[in-house]
């Protein structure tokens, strides 16, 4: 397996295919760099490099006790980064992982970055405050706990099905994509994929989005029922400046899988404007 080691010296996985411009993919929680198999074959197909690591304590990565925050994961990012020593690089987050892409932007800036595309992604803040009325219960949030620490494996083959909008009618429900989605989950360790809970519900990555200055593509759909997008895109893409704002009608959180066509068509368009 291809790994970096961090300075901490947590072994980082990575994947990296094919040639041309570097597309980076951040992956959502709890899950790991094979969630962007659509779009890395989609797009390794149409001459780009890509690459898509698994978050420490998920995946293939090591399963850390320290470290499970939201600035380690963009140092992490930043490490591969630096490692591969890739330049105009296209940094790709979807959920948590869009999370760590404003964040390696904040911590690191954007000398090595051509774009940015957040897609379902929980910036600027999930968590229900004074100040951010609209966002999400942390009741929520502890359900989510709850769930990970009593039963994590019947937990994420239930969050699945609303993850991947299984849970409306009409729709054709893959036992596949669920199993997938379970498997994925419960390759990572529980301890970082616990904290990783507070790490995209409760940071503020507000000042974080204040820095983007490369083009960036906020894409989400408009059944949501992971990230709302009132709470999330909508709202970064007004406070990123020059942001893109790219709904699409009826598609739910896991549209990278099960609307992999659409994604992929407006990620396509986006790299090459």
């Amino acid at each position: 397996m291809s790994t970096i080691t961090t300075d901490d010296g947590t072994q980082i996985f990575y994947k990296d295919w094919g040639t041309g411009q570097p597309v980076v993919f951040s992956h959502g929680w709890p899950l790991t760099a094979d969630a962007w198999d659509s779009q890395m074959m989609f797009l390794a197909d149409k001459g780009y490099r890509v690459i898509a690591h698994d978050r420490r304590s998920h995946g293939r990565s090591a399963q850390t006790w320290d470290g499970n925050d939201m600035d380690t994961y963009a140092d992490d990012l930043a490490a591969l980064i630096a490692s591969l020593d890739l330049q105009d690089a296209i940094l790709i987050g979807h959920s948590t992982g869009g999370g760590e892409v404003a964040r390696y932007i904040g911590r690191h800036g954007t000398g090595r970055v051509a774009k940015a595309v957040l897609i379902s992604a929980v910036p600027p803040l999930m968590l229900q405050t004074a100040a951010n009325p609209g966002g999400v219960p942390i009741t929520v949030f502890d359900g989510i706990r709850a769930g990970v620490s009593a039963d994590r494996s019947q937990f994420y083959q239930d969050l699945a099905v609303s993850f991947y909008g299984y849970n409306r009618d009409g729709a054709k429900l893959s036992q596949g994509v669920i199993d997938a989605f379970w498997l994925q989950g419960m390759a990572g360790g529980i301890a970082g994929q616990y904290a990783c809970i507070k790490q995209f519900s409760q940071t503020d990555f507000t000042e974080d989005l204040k820095k983007f200055d490369v083009p960036t593509l906020v894409l989400q759909g408009d059944d949501d029922q992971i990230v709302p997008l009132e709470v999330s895109g909508r709202k970064s893409a007004k406070i990123i400046p020059d942001a893109t704002l790219k709904v699409l009608a009826g598609a739910s959180h896991g549209m990278c899988t099960v609307d992999a066509d659409k994604v992929n068509a407006a990620l396509l368009e986006f790299l090459q404007a």
